[in-house]
């Protein structure tokens, strides 16, 4: 009966070519338009240095990781600067961001950092990003100092942030619009996983009022519909990759092997959406595609599809909305493989997206299992 079910299950989903057309065709088709769009935009560009300003006050003499942090990220003779930091007055910072001679300016407020900067963008994205990373492993070496003093002496030097560059050619911020698009291959799988869940539902299909009445187990034919869904939705995800590497030539970084691991997990999150949808969902099968849709586009919208300044404006203003947005947690950690040497920001994504997968699917068992019908 499991096998039957799986290759039952595969028949319905590639017979169904709207359910084909978004989950494998879409994507393809938004790939070349990407392609098209932003294959010159970028053209030789590489990481460059970036104008900021510290407030030279008592606060900042005081905290001495910030001010190795800094040093080391403005030295002129290093490959990795990543600033050219000038130490100025309130006044004077504030000049300088009006006369757009900098991205934005730091200063410290009891211990904590507050940054201004003069518009959005990868500029600004990346000294958040650096000044966010100085500030946690300041902390870690309070925690350390207030525990223990001597271990200290074995950490060797205080935090630094580098940001490398990674990719073959060169650094690319328009690599978050083929992050997004991953992202909404994952998610838009989530409708292979509803078409199979809706054909074990009595209410949605004749062959679920079939499996309502019978003796089959039921845990089986929702473990074997799962796995046929989530075979369609990798090699839809397989095909993107092979496209947009060997024929747009995209690159991924060196790390791609994570970015796979990501994407299997981000696709078994899209499918936990799918089955959340249609078990939870009191609807037909079309409003249930239209609530999958877009949920999709709004998570892929915050997490910067439509304008990359958009991430950054969720990030700043409103940060556990993007903690909580699936498009986002696989964009995100995408990104962070791209831009950083450490893996840190990279498995706490994955860590979350584990997380609401999880839940998403113990919760959508558990509404299966309390299905009852008054009449079939």
């Amino acid at each position: 009966m499991f096998w039957h079910n799986f290759k039952y299950t595969l028949k319905i989903i590639l017979r169904d070519y709207a359910l084909v057309f978004w989950t494998l065709a879409f994507p393809l088709i938004m790939a070349t338009l990407f392609n098209l769009a932003f294959s010159n935009i970028e053209n030789g560009e590489r990481l460059k240095v970036i104008d900021v300003a510290v407030i030279d006050d008592g606060e900042w003499q005081a905290n001495k990781p910030f001010q190795e942090a800094f040093r080391e990220l403005s030295r002129e003779d290093s490959p990795d600067r990543l600033f050219d930091t000038r130490y100025v007055s309130r006044e004077e910072a504030n000049q300088l961001l009006a006369d757009e001679d900098i991205a934005g300016f730091l200063q410290l407020k009891s211990g904590h950092p507050e940054l201004t900067v003069a518009e959005s963008g990868i500029n600004a994205t990346i000294l958040k990003s650096a000044i966010e990373e100085i500030a946690t492993q300041s902390q870690v070496i309070r925690e350390i100092a207030q525990k223990d003093p001597t271990k200290l002496a074995q950490l060797g030097t205080l935090p630094t942030v580098e940001i490398e560059d990674q990719s073959s050619e060169h650094l690319s911020y328009t690599m978050i619009e083929y992050y997004t698009l991953i992202a909404m291959t994952c998610l838009y799988g989530g409708m292979i996983g509803m078409a199979a869940i809706n054909q074990l539902l009595a209410n949605m299909s004749t062959s679920g009022r079939r499996i309502a009445v019978s003796p089959s187990p039921k845990w089986k034919l929702i473990i074997s519909g799962l796995l046929a869904s989530y075979l369609v939705q990798l090699v839809g995800l397989a095909l993107l990759f092979v496209y947009t590497i060997t024929i747009l030539h995209v690159d991924y970084g060196p790390h791609f092997g994570l970015v796979a691991t990501l994407s299997l997990l981000g696709s078994l999150a899209g499918l936990a959406i799918g089955v959340a949808v249609a078990s939870l969902v009191r609807s037909n099968a079309n409003a249930k595609v239209g609530i999958i849709i877009a949920v999709t586009m709004f998570g892929c919208f915050l997490a910067g599809m439509m304008g990359i300044t958009m991430k950054y404006i969720v990030d700043t203003n409103l940060p556990i909305l993007n903690r909580l947005n699936p498009a986002n947690l696989i964009t995100d950690g995408l990104y962070a493989l791209y831009y950083y040497p450490t893996f840190d920001r990279f498995w706490g994504d994955v860590s979350v997206l584990t997380g609401i997968t999880i839940v998403l699917i113990g919760f959508s068992i558990w509404s299966l299992r309390k299905e009852q019908y008054d009449n079939l």
